[in-house]
């Protein structure tokens, strides 16, 4: 039985961020370890709902994480059985818990006429580093189904779907084009946000379930889609969505300018060798530099990839940065008229990279980038906007008068992703990019060839992080069934869920 006076006794609390001062000095994570008795506090605010939105696959968490079952564990000191709820429906919720917005604290209960959510997310990460410092013990299947399943992509979806199969008998394969397996985890993801002892821990706990990685193979360049199908019974695509968006505005092909995730990559790299004690510059693959180290920046979005590269640059010592929102500042607290609970709402979303410096604008869009004359950016010119939405479709319009210059010798282009990339493995394994750059699947997330799935980013297109897992589980479930596993698995979504959103 929970508490039933916990929300009343106790407010939301977060453990305190480091010091800006020493965080940015390092790379790593933000948020030191919560202290047990705030958390225990922060867990007894859960109510138990009669109807607990938190979990809803459409306005929560479309893992089904049973959010009410670990809070009240973790409120009675009983962790070990928390550990156990937590992974029953998570493969990997010391990433979720420090990479998702947490649709489900929006969708909380207490959150209705303005109040304030449990602390959803900051109780699952303790929850999850608690089972990380017992040792994530491996599962591995009992029995060997003998059948065998390629998957390609190393992100979330990859790995949660290749877990659920080790862990079902099928002998697994994961294939990643990179030097390292995670896919934007590994280099997507700065260190200030997830350190890659998370990553290692967890992939040794795959290694040791039966799964094997191969690094390095670009599959339809390195090894074809038929050499692929030839060696395995099914296949998964879960390459992701990292099809950056473009933008046509004047001045783009100057020096200087560039997609942000190529600058999170060479940070990321960066970080990376610097732990394996080796040297290294941030560059583009070309070798061109991409350090924002004493350079005026300009990120031009306002969401997470715009607040990484934003605190990126606070720790690669950036002269100055500003982050451009073509959208106006958006309310400190819900707008029940515009997204009635429990839908996500719009809200001013202050990252901790905010509080580490650089000044953010909002409502105006770049109308130039500046030469300065040797082909390399010197500034932007930026317009005050007003902007619409009317019968689906957004209306930008400028004010006249309000045109100015920023500084800018670095400009990154936070802007959303257009879907998986075209490339060669499309094409060989027969299925194309639709209207929206994603790849399409059947009801039982098989693709238009028989025996090749799809699933995460690379299906909906960018997303959240508990997406991803939660179409990795579930299209392993399709996949057992396909290959004629005893049981069932899991299967949280299924391929046209949507999360719920306002009018």
């Amino acid at each position: 039985m929970p508490d039933p006076n916990g929300f009343l006794r106790y407010p939301r609390r977060m453990p305190a961020r480091r010091p800006v001062p020493v965080r940015i000095s390092d790379w790593r994570e933000v948020y030191p370890p919560a202290g047990a008795e705030l958390i225990r506090e922060q867990a007894t605010r859960c109510m138990d709902c009669g109807i607990p939105f938190c979990h809803s696959d459409t306005a929560g968490c479309p893992l089904a994480n049973r959010i009410p079952d670990w809070n009240d564990l973790v409120r009675t000191a009983n962790w070990d059985a928390a550990v156990e709820s937590l992974h029953a429906t998570n493969n990997f919720p010391e990433f979720t818990g420090r990479l998702c917005p947490a649709p489900c604290e929006a969708a909380c209960v207490l959150g209705i006429g303005g109040g304030e959510p449990v602390t959803i997310k900051q109780v699952e990460v303790e929850i999850a580093d608690a089972a990380a410092a017992r040792g994530l013990a491996p599962r591995p299947a009992p029995t060997p189904s003998g059948r065998s399943v390629a998957v390609v992509g190393s992100g979330p979806a990859g790995l949660a779907a290749a877990q659920q199969l080790a862990r079902a008998g099928h002998a697994v394969t994961v294939y990643e084009r990179d030097d390292a397996i995670g896919g934007l985890l590994r280099y997507g993801i700065p260190d200030f946000k997830l350190e890659k002892r998370h990553i290692d821990a967890r992939l040794a706990q795959l290694a040791a379930e039966g799964v094997v990685f191969r690094t390095g193979v670009n599959v339809g360049v390195d090894v074809t889609a038929e050499q692929l199908r030839a060696q395995h019974d099914a296949v998964l695509l879960a390459c992701g969505a990292l099809q950056g968006r473009e933008t046509d505005t004047v001045g783009r092909r100057l020096r200087g300018v560039h997609q942000a995730m190529a600058h999170l990559v060479a940070a990321n790299r960066v970080v990376a060798a610097a732990g394996e004690g080796r040297p290294a510059l941030a560059t583009l693959p070309d070798g061109t530099p991409i350090d924002a180290a004493g350079r005026h920046v300009v990120i031009i979005g306002g969401g997470d990839t715009a607040a990484d590269c934003l605190g990126v640059a606070h720790r690669q010592g950036a002269a100055g940065v500003h982050q451009l929102d073509l959208y106006p500042r958006p309310p400190q607290g819900r707008d029940e008229a515009r997204d009635p609970w429990p839908t996500w709402p719009w809200v001013l979303r202050e990252y901790p990279a905010h509080e580490e410096g650089g000044e953010r604008v909002f409502a105006v869009a770049v109308e130039e980038f500046v030469d300065d004359g040797t082909g390399a950016v010197r500034a932007v010119r930026i317009v005050e906007v007003t902007v619409e939405k009317r019968d689906g479709r957004r209306f930008v319009t400028t004010v006249p008068g309000t045109e100015r210059e920023l500084p800018a010798d670095l400009v990154l282009l936070a802007i959303g992703f257009e879907g998986t990339e075209e490339q060669p493995l499309l094409a060989q394994f027969g299925v194309s990019r639709n209207a929206r750059g994603a790849v399409d699947s059947r009801a039982d997330w098989q693709t238009g060839a028989d025996g090749v799935f799809v699933a995460g980013d690379m299906h909906r297109g960018a997303s959240l992080i508990v997406w991803a897992i939660a179409e990795g589980r579930a299209a392993a479930a399709a996949i057992h069934a396909y290959l004629g596993g005893s049981g069932t698995l899991p299967a949280p979504v299924d391929p046209t869920t949507r999360a719920l959103a306002a009018r």
